[in-house]
């Protein structure tokens, strides 16, 4: 595929994202937030997305409420992710819709499953690539 508007997300998605399980803990998430270049947890039960957890999460609902980070689950303090993009998406179009909503990523689903990150510096890339 050479047109950008030909590709879809899944052609420059990361399909690998930092991603643990709902019933996993605090802990576990402020392990993997702790590798460079990691910016959220994607939290799922099943492989199904229902949630984000960043350092702030983090902070605000473990550390500042004192409570246990070993036994506070991330389902419990999990936040909704603000927008998911579908897989099939043409990537100009999601490109579009990340400069708007002005997201640097976003988690990419297929029938509510993760499956993969999609970031605009990303895209960016591809775009260039492109027309070079």
């Amino acid at each position: 595929m050479s047109a950008v508007g030909q590709q879809l997300v899944r052609d420059a998605m990361v399909s690998d994202p930092p991603a643990l399980e709902a019933e996993a803990s605090a802990r576990e998430a402020g392990e993997v937030l702790a590798r460079a270049g990691v910016k959220a947890v994607l939290v799922c039960e099943g492989g199904v997305l229902i949630g984000v957890i960043t350092r702030k999460t983090l902070v605000r609902e473990v550390v500042a409420l004192g409570r246990d980070p070993l036994a506070t689950t991330l389902r419990a303090i999990a936040e909704v992710p603000n927008a998911t993009i579908d897989s099939a998406m043409p990537l100009a179009e999601a490109f579009a819709f990340l400069e708007r909503a002005d997201y640097e990523r976003v988690p990419v689903v297929e029938d509510g499953r993760l499956v993969g990150v999609l970031s605009r510096s990303a895209v960016r890339r591809r775009l260039a690539e492109d027309r070079a």
